[in-house]
């Protein structure tokens, strides 16, 4: 059975990846610790595959990433280069076979494909091949690029790669295995984030900054739209895959995604959150007697509006560090208890008080709701939400797991009628001119389309997750669970 949430109605994380090169080091090592500081961006599966020069092995299964990997299974992992990849979902559904890193046979032999984002044009690349006679063994987008890799590969990698670039539609930041080489390259419109720079003797890219401090590494490069970064023995260069389509990086990334210490456009998030705080209190000023974060991702921001309003900044929550997924499937009276489970008041710091509540993002409005209720049961007088993200009316096809446009609640209700829904003494959103100021560039450098509407790449009409879903056949799901090739360990 896969892991459940207890809670959180939040929109859910992408994936992490990351590739590097450590001559001298056991990469899968390094990788591993690379995917512990990528946990946040998925929590659904974990995989790392190597390449000792010659062959690529790969281990990867479903858990988080401190599940998936421990002594024996790394040692079964020797090499100096390797791909690693940490998921959550967002097309195709939550299976083993799902799993990443994608391994294939090429004409450079094994390769290994691990991705973040979503391609909008998938169902169409993949019926063209399945009508060409390719076989796919599993059900996400991630699968089309790995097979159109390897039809492309009899050109050299970095020509496969740039061929596939051109074919491809969508958000992506990919990084790649071969046995002599490293590849990771990004969407020409940059919606996902990609990073590269050095670890010891070597080079390593990674989805955000924060993975390469564990491993004592330093970012040099932010990867441009369109880029690919080429690792091997040589050493670490860049060349333009495809051609750069402006630059749209997903907002999100800054309000809630990314890790608060990570750094994008240059700047580090926790900074930009303490600044899209202070938006908030000069767009939604109000008199109370303390700002109270739900934590964790609400700190940064509840510090900024304390700081800009003078109201002062008191902890009215502590948050339980181990419920956050369980293996146990939750009933309706766990689902009931969600936030008290997760939540609980600290009611000396409550009581008698009016409460601006700062939080990242309403989705459907469920969790605002039991937040805001668990405050008034402890004596709050009045609580005023306060949201760092802008009205959320349109889901998003670039690599975020939200509900269809019915189930979000500010693409259905007046900002009036949320509040009446959360029961909140008022509500107010920060603008998404608040938001962009915040982070310090200017709004059409980044992806809007869940706040706006304006996908900057067009997406189908039916477009959804599960577009390539199927019942599995029960024998295809042994061997795909049991692995192939040089699959070790699961």
């Amino acid at each position: 059975m896969a892991d459940q949430p207890i809670l959180d109605d939040r929109p859910k994380e992408e994936c992490g990846v990351v590739g590097l090169y450590t001559p001298g080091e056991e990469a899968a090592r390094v990788a591993f610790f690379a995917l512990f500081a990528l946990q946040h961006r998925g929590q659904e599966s974990a995989g790392i595959a190597v390449s000792d020069g010659s062959d690529v092995r790969m281990h990867k299964d479903m858990g988080l990433v401190s599940q998936v990997f421990h002594e024996e299974n790394l040692e079964a992992l020797p090499g100096e280069m390797a791909v690693g990849h940490t998921r959550y979902s967002t097309t195709g559904a939550s299976v083993l076979r799902n799993a990443q890193p994608i391994f294939c046979q090429s004409l450079v032999g094994e390769i290994a494909v691990a991705h973040n984002g979503n391609l909008i044009n998938a169902r169409e690349l993949r019926a063209e091949m399945e009508s060409e006679g390719e076989p796919f063994d599993g059900t996400s987008d991630s699968e089309v690029i790995a097979r159109l890799l390897v039809r492309h590969m009899h050109a050299g990698p970095e020509h496969a790669v740039a061929h596939v670039m051109r074919k491809i539609r969508g958000a992506y930041s990919v990084a790649v295995l071969t046995p002599r080489m490293v590849l990771a390259f990004r969407d020409p419109n940059g919606i996902r984030p990609l990073v590269a720079g050095r670890v010891g003797e070597g080079w390593m890219v990674a989805s955000e900054s924060c993975a390469f401090g564990p491993v004592g590494g330093q970012i040099e490069h932010e990867l441009q739209p369109g880029e690919l970064a080429i690792i091997d023995r040589k050493g670490m260069r860049f060349a333009q895959g495809a051609p750069p389509n402006g630059r749209n990086m997903c907002l999100f990334e800054f309000i809630y995604f990314a890790r608060p210490d990570s750094r994008m456009y240059g700047t580090v998030l926790y900074t930009a959150r303490e600044r899209m705080g202070e938006h908030l209190a000069r767009e939604h000023p109000i008199a109370a007697d303390a700002v109270v974060p739900v934590p964790d991702s609400g700190i940064p921001a509840a510090l900024g509006y304390s700081r800009e309003s003078g109201i002062p900044f008191v902890e009215g929550m502590t948050k339980s560090r181990y419920i956050h997924r369980t293996f146990i499937q939750p009933d309706q009276r766990m689902r009931e208890m969600g936030v008290r489970m997760k939540l609980t008041p600290i009611v000396e710091h409550i009581q008698g008080k009016r409460i601006v509540l700062v939080d990242d993002s309403i989705v459907r409005a469920t969790t605002t709701t039991q937040i805001v209720k668990l405050l008034f049961e402890a004596g709050a007088t009045e609580v005023h939400v306060r949201i760092t993200a802008p009205p959320i009316k349109f889901p998003c096809f670039y690599g975020i797991d939200m509900c269809s446009r019915g189930e979000l609640a500010a693409a259905v209700m007046s900002v009036e009628q949320i509040r009446a829904k959360v029961g909140a003494t008022s509500l107010g959103y920060l603008s998404i001119e608040g938001a962009t100021a915040a982070v310090g560039s200017p709004e059409h450098e980044f992806c809007l389309a869940c706040f706006n509407g304006h996908y900057p790449i067009p997406v189908p009409d039916d477009l959804s997750k599960q577009a390539f879903e199927v019942p599995p056949d029960v024998g295809q799901m042994e061997t795909l669970s049991t692995g192939q090739l040089k699959l070790i360990g699961t």
